[in-house]
């Protein structure tokens, strides 16, 4: 017995991917023999699995054709699978890992249905991001530090190597400066602007004792190492006239231990530990009060905040004057959430819902590396994306897809397989507006990664002194060329951290996050991203087109990129010989190591290119 079934044919379902609430999802499978019933096996989360007919609509061929329509009021995630029942028998078909009907699968198909006014701003679907860590980017003038957090020290050389070493505690402070201000940021915002970049997604710029402000001392206070608020202010207004919006880092799930709110160490003079009877004590979990207290991952000076308290909630969410709302009345375009798998769904719903009525030209993106669409975060099945959450997400699922692909982990095909499986999870606005990168400031820097260079039993200090031989750059420039293509190319929102694009180099936290090399930029490099953000600008198809598969096969890979206005064929060769491919109707809009004759186009080992569809 044979079923036949293709979720992404339209002949089998319509419309490709999810679907909004009233909106109706048309599933149609064939069979190739004579069934007595065929049904839907279709279940949610908690629920008893529910068996629905399936009409035969035809038969031909010895198939039949058999078909259901389903339509959902409440946004929620379904999961499914087909059975047929012949002669008193079940033979329940699952999903195997080529999206295939198989008797020997228990896995599901799986159908999200979203909240039918789920939309977000064209401003932030298809845009090209640039991330900066502030204190690494660039530095104008000097700040007022009287108020800086102690202790922390500042670095005369802008190529030292950020600190790693721990104290005599075993305890590694981040507490040393490179001094990277906002009015850097300003002055190189026609750079910026000239690259090509849309939106800016800076790391957290509040106060805080470290140097990355992952530890927030005042919500409500620029870093004094950044500068004053006005600094923000001109920042978000001088972005703004060159269209270049700003998103903010929010850290939420927890504070500082040398925090306004927590004051650890009496600085503040009211925080919960240094008042009794302070009114942010309720915010923290004490379980024997003053010192022991629920911290992130364990991590004593990262004491985790109740995101439910009603307190808390007022304070950073929905009061008239919260963190929130001050932010965007200041500028800022929206917030990156920083670990959403460990904010309550109630909390990023208010969150959402107060972003979008302080400011409807917004985004909420979230920090998730696996499949928002089905995550499960602490026994929970996350609602991220059923439209009350997030606009979308850091996309780590393609970026490892990526990396895997061009490294020569996974073959054409399961890379294939791995982009359709997201594009079919995720909303069409999800997609396009989750952040496409290859490096972060919590990932090794990407010319490291691809460069396959063993680091395997190396120590810190040996790390920390690395570069690249001429031999592990060669290769890791020749797979970055494929790398930056794809992530240009597929559905999304590229976003590129900043100093990638000039060849800087570094492994894990703190190498990662050095002062840019503005003297030092590899032109070669650049020009990869160049290219790739040119071709993006003048194509409409590469923001915003739905994503079809020609060919996936011994390291070449052929997809189009296609919306009402344009169709355009993306090819990528990665063997180590030359791949021609027959000359459509086409013109060459750009890529890096093809030639045509006129006839077919020939793509080099290594070889990218972008053709419109005439």
């Amino acid at each position: 017995m044979k079923l036949i079934y293709d979720s992404r044919n339209e002949f089998f379902k319509t419309p490709f991917g999810c679907i909004k609430c009233e909106e109706k999802a048309d599933i149609c499978v064939y069979c190739d023999e004579k069934a007595d019933k065929i049904f839907l096996l279709l279940y949610q989360d908690g629920k008893d699995e529910k068996r629905i007919v399936m009409t035969k609509t035809n038969e031909a061929d010895g198939y039949g054709t058999y078909s259901v329509s389903l339509v959902f009021n409440e946004p929620d995630l379904y999961f499914y699978r087909f059975c047929v029942e012949k002669n008193g028998q079940n033979y329940v078909f699952g999903r195997n890992d080529k999206n295939n009907p198989s008797l020997s699968s228990q896995n599901s198909w799986q159908l999200l249905c979203t909240d039918k006014n789920r939309k977000v701003s064209d401003s932030f679907c298809g845009k090209i991001y640039y991330q900066i860590f502030p204190d690494r980017f660039a530095k104008d003038g000097s700040s007022d530090l009287s108020e800086k957090l102690e202790p922390y020290w500042v670095h005369d050389n802008m190529n030292d190597i950020p600190k790693y070493m721990p104290n005599e505690h075993g305890i590694v402070e981040n507490n040393d400066f490179f001094g990277g201000n906002l009015k850097g940021i300003i002055k190189k915002l026609d750079y910026l602007k000239n690259m090509g970049v849309d939106i800016i997604y800076l790391n957290p710029i509040f106060m805080a004792h470290s140097n990355h402000r992952y530890d927030t001392a005042d919500y409500k206070r620029i870093d004094p190492m950044l500068g004053p608020e006005e600094d923000f202010v001109l920042l978000c207004n001088e972005a703004h006239k060159r269209n270049i919006k700003i998103i903010l880092d929010g850290v939420f799930s927890h504070t500082g231990d040398n925090s306004v709110y927590f004051d650890k160490y009496n600085h503040f003079g009211n925080g919960a530990v240094s008042n009794s009877n302070s009114p942010y004590r309720s915010w923290y979990r004490f379980s024997k009060y003053p010192y022991e207290y629920e911290s992130w991952w364990g991590i004593s000076t990262l004491p985790c905040v109740d995101e439910m308290n009603p307190s808390y909630l007022d304070f950073i969410i929905t009061g008239e004057d919260s963190v929130i709302r001050h932010w965007l009345r200041k500028g800022a375009d929206g917030f990156r959430l920083d670990v959403a798998d460990e904010l309550p769904d109630e909390f990023i719903n208010a969150l959402y819902k107060t972003v979008k009525e302080e400011k409807t030209e917004s985004v909420v993106i979230g920090e998730v590396w696996e499949d928002a669409s089905n995550k499960i975060s602490y026994g929970v099945r996350r609602k991220y994306l059923w439209g009350s959450e997030l606009d979308g997400v850091m996309n780590y699922v393609y970026r490892t897809a990526v990396i895997d692909f061009v490294m020569g982990i996974i073959n054409a095909e399961t890379f294939a397989e791995r982009i359709m499986q997201l594009a079919e999870n995720y909303p069409e606005d999800a997609l396009l507006s989750s952040m496409n990168f290859l490096s972060t400031h919590d990932t090794a820097r990407i010319l490291n990664v691809l460069s396959g260079s063993d680091i395997n039993g190396t120590s810190k200090t040996e790390r920390a002194n690395k570069k690249l031989n001429d031999n592990e750059y060669k290769t890791a420039a020749k797979r970055l060329s494929a790398a930056v293509f794809l992530i240009f190319a597929l559905p999304g929102s590229p976003c590129i951290y900043y100093g990638d694009e000039i060849g800087m180099q570094g492994y894990e936290d703190p190498f990662n996050r050095g002062f840019y090399t503005w003297n030092n930029a590899d032109e070669s490099i650049r020009q990869i991203y160049s290219l790739m953000i040119d071709l993006r600008k003048n194509s409409s198809a590469l923001s915003n087109g739905d994503i079809y598969f020609c060919e996936a096969k011994d390291g070449l890979i052929k997809f189009l990129r296609k919306n009402k206005n344009e169709e355009v064929l993306c090819a990528l060769n990665l063997s180590d010989r030359a791949v021609s491919i027959p000359l459509l109707s086409t013109k060459a809009l750009g890529g890096m190591g093809f030639v045509s004759d006129g006839k077919k186009i020939t793509l080099l080992p290594y070889g990218n290119g972008v053709f419109k569809i005439l």
